[in-house]
């Protein structure tokens, strides 16, 4: 298959601007309140269940969903402006954010109908959070190289192997995970995968965690030993995931939480500077806001398409892409854009502090979500150049 690179330009129409203010009131109360610190490291990344279920409240969580399970049928542009006020905000949204981006939106497509009346709405409420289980010890990125077996047993599966890199699933209600449930064949790689979704309470599931270098548990392996999935819980077509699997992942590539997890220290980058900056000082930050201003119009067309039922599945990769890159670089240009100011600066200490963190968290930016080789393989597929 070949395709065409098509980044519509799209411009977000006027009730998202309306959405966007009522975002940022809802979040200066949440802060006023003391529920967290924007100035904090890290704390986008850590979860909140009372925060989750006053989002849920307001309808922001499924809102792109359809009423009869909890949604409230808005578009992918309202969303986007969300999920955007919320990161720049570094609101702690860890517990619901996966199940919001890309769990509900696989259930809706092929979960049985009882699952979505059940599952749907509690998502939309604030109240589940998702892991989802596709690398694998020395697999990494490349899914059709799942080796974690599902064995057809009476009335279900039973699963036997390792997952990698699983966020959230120490905290996790259910995993959507991509099993084994068929060899590949020397033709077709990409047969044999099926796609679960698992109560993470069920017995033979083991939750390992793995820290980063900031101290911080978001990462984790979780084993499988005989752990049994009911038939019911199978999500679309046996041994045929890779199809459902790679348009997930749109979801999860295109949005601007790939190019504003570090955004914070370009915030204080911009305090530090002043309203004055010296020649080299604006040259920098002008091309970073450049550069962050062209990311986001991509992300933003991304989102239209999502809107428009489409799959763009290779300008989802490409935005993640080059959005992580973008972020991992970020502390380090910061970095050398303070170096030579007054060591009286004002917020110097946050400052520090931030970059301190953004540079220990860095490494993993472009790893998580699918690495940097994997997702310039898919570019270049799908543009017919491999």
């Amino acid at each position: 298959m070949t395709a065409v690179l098509q980044f519509d330009q799209i411009r977000l129409p006027g009730e998202c601007e309306a959405l966007r203010e009522e975002v940022r009131a809802f979040l200066a109360e949440e802060i006023a309140a003391g529920t967290f610190d924007p100035y904090r490291p890290g704390h986008g990344d850590s979860h909140n269940p009372a925060f989750s279920r006053r989002v849920g409240a307001k309808g922001w969580i499924g809102m792109t969903w359809p009423k009869q399970y909890g949604g409230r049928a808005r578009s992918f542009l309202e969303r986007y402006v969300v999920t955007e006020e919320f990161r720049v905000a570094n609101a702690p949204v860890r517990l619901h954010f996966v199940a919001d981006r890309q769990s509900g939106p696989v259930l809706l497509k092929y979960a049985p109908e009882h699952i979505k009346q059940d599952i749907l709405p509690r998502i939309c409420r604030g109240e589940l959070c998702f892991v989802i289980g596709m690398s694998e010890p020395n697999s990494g990125s490349d899914l059709f190289a799942a080796t974690t077996k599902a064995t057809k047993v009476d009335g279900g599966f039973r699963i036997n192997g390792t997952k990698i890199w699983t966020s959230n699933a120490h905290i996790a209600d259910y995993m959507l995970g991509l099993f084994r449930t068929s060899p590949s064949t020397k033709e077709n790689r990409r047969h044999g995968l099926t796609q679960f979704l698992v109560d993470m309470k069920t017995p033979g599931i083991a939750v390992n965690p793995v820290y980063q270098m900031s101290g911080q548990h978001d990462f984790n392996e979780v084993v499988f030993d005989d752990a049994f999935v009911p038939d019911d819980h199978v999500l679309g077509e046996i041994d045929g995931a890779w199809k459902q699997a790679t348009s997930e992942l749109a979801y999860e590539r295109s949005g601007p939480e790939r190019f504003l997890e570090t955004f914070y220290v370009m915030l204080e980058l911009i305090r530090a500077l002043g309203p004055e900056p010296d020649l080299r000082g604006a040259e920098g930050l002008g091309r970073l806001v450049a550069q962050l201003h062209t990311l986001r119009r991509m992300s933003v067309s991304v989102a239209g398409m999502l809107h428009a039922g489409k799959e763009p599945v290779v300008e989802g990769s490409l935005v993640k892409d080059v959005g992580t890159i973008w972020e991992q670089k970020l502390p380090n240009r910061v970095r050398e854009l303070t170096a030579f100011l007054a060591p009286e600066a004002g917020n110097r200490e946050t400052l520090e502090e931030q970059l301190a963190f953004a540079t220990m968290i860095a490494p993993k930016l472009t790893i998580q979500g699918g690495t940097t080789e994997i997702l310039r393989g898919i570019i270049a597929r799908g543009l017919g150049l491999r």
